[in-house]
C-alpha cells in the first residue's frame, strides 16, 4: 500500500460517521472518576473506562494483567495475540484479557484502530457484608462471572452491542445529571452483561426468579391505598378496580389477611384515626368525624358504639 492508498484510508474514515467520536472530547473522564461500585456479591473498581486509538502499526509489547480487561473494537482493524495464537481484528469484534492473559496488540501497518477499552478490578465480597443483597441479584452477578471466566480466548463478535454502552456511560456523565454514577454503574453492569451472553456459548443456567404471594401483595396494597384515602367516601369496588380485580377477589383477600371483611377493616382504620385526633384534642366531634370519613357524628357515635362497645 503506498502513500496514497493511505490517505485515501484516512479520508473516508473521516467521512464516515463514528458514533464514539464524543468519548474523544476528553479520553479520561470515566478514568478520573474512580468509580467503585458492588452488584451482587461482588465489589467492582473501574480502573479505565475510554477509547484509545493505535496510530498505523502501533503495537503494545506482550503485558497482562490481575484484573479483567475488555477490549472492543469499534473501528479499524489490527491484529492480537492471545497465548500463543494471532487472530486479525476488525469493527465488531471483542476480546477479554485477564485475568493473567498474556497479549499482543497492533494496528494495522496502514490504517489505525479504536479501541473502547473497560478495565475493571473484581473482587467477591466477604459473607459479611452480603446482609440485604437480594438472592436474584446475587445469583445474576454469579451467573455473569462464570460466564465471563468460560469466555473463549480469542476475539469474538459483539452480539449484544456491548460497546453501546461505553457511549451510555460517557453521556451519564457529560450530562451531569441527578443519578449519573447510578447511570455509569448501570453502564458498566450492562457491558458485562452483554460480554459474558457472547461468543456463541450454551445458554447460561436459569436463575431462580423472585417470587410472591399475590394474595398478600394484594391486601398489601389495598391497606395502603386506604391508609391513603381512608377520610374520602370509599367503596369496595373503588379499591378494588384500583388493583384491577374483582370485588368479589377484594373481598377474599381481606378475609385471609385482614382478620374480617374491607368494611370492618376499613371502619377500624378510620377509628383509630379518630381516636388519636381525640386524644390530641384537635376539634370537636362533627369536625374530626368529617375529617376522617364519616358522614356526621352521630353515624361515628355509632360506629364507634359498635367496635368498642
Amino acid at each position: 500500500m503506498n502513500e496514497h492508498d493511505s490517505r485515501n484510508i484516512a479520508a473516508k474514515r473521516q467521512l464516515k460517521p463514528f458514533p464514539y467520536s464524543p468519548m474523544a472530547e476528553k479520553p479520561d473522564a470515566l478514568d478520573l472518576l474512580n468509580l467503585r461500585f458492588r452488584w451482587g456479591g461482588y465489589a467492582f473498581h473501574v480502573l479505565r473506562c475510554h477509547l484509545t486509538t493505535f496510530p498505523p502499526g502501533k503495537t503494545i509489547r506482550f503485558h497482562k494483567h490481575s484484573e479483567y480487561e475488555f477490549h472492543f473494537i469499534p473501528r479499524g482493524k489490527g491484529t492480537v495475540i492471545l497465548g500463543k495464537e494471532a487472530y486479525a481484528l476488525q469493527e465488531g469484534l471483542f476480546y477479554l484479557t485477564g485475568p493473567g492473559v498474556l497479549h499482543q496488540q497492533e494496528a494495522d501497518p496502514f490504517e489505525p484502530m479504536d479501541e473502547l477499552c473497560l478495565h475493571i478490578e473484581v473482587s467477591p465480597l466477604d459473607e459479611s457484608m452480603l446482609a440485604g443483597v437480594e438472592s436474584w441479584e446475587r445469583q445474576e452477578a454469579e451467573a455473569c462471572m462464570r460466564a465471563l471466566d468460560r469466555l473463549p480466548l480469542r476475539p469474538l463478535s459483539d452480539t449484544g452491542n456491548a460497546m453501546a454502552w461505553f457511549l451510555t456511560a460517557y453521556r451519564a456523565w457529560q450530562d451531569n445529571q441527578p443519578g449519573y454514577l447510578t447511570s455509569i454503574k448501570h453502564a458498566i453492569i450492562q457491558i458485562l452483561l452483554r460480554s459474558a451472553r457472547g461468543g456463541g456459548q450454551e445458554r447460561a443456567e436459569e436463575v431462580e426468579l423472585p417470587t410472591r404471594d399475590m394474595t398478600a401483595y394484594r391486601f398489601r396494597l389495598a391497606s395502603r391505598y386506604i391508609r391513603d384515602n381512608y377520610a374520602s367516601p370509599m367503596t369496595l369496588q373503588d379499591v378494588a378496580d384500583r388493583l384491577h380485580i374483582s370485588g368479589r377477589q377484594l373481598q377474599r383477600v381481606f378475609r385471609d389477611y385482614g382478620s374480617g371483611s374491607f368494611r370492618s377493616y376499613l371502619e377500624n382504620y378510620r377509628l383509630s384515626q379518630v381516636c388519636a385526633a381525640l386524644e390530641e384534642g384537635r376539634g370537636p366531634i362533627e369536625q374530626i368525624a368529617a375529617e376522617h370519613g364519616f358522614q356526621n357524628g352521630n353515624y361515628l357515635y355509632y360506629v364507634f358504639r359498635k367496635n368498642s362497645g
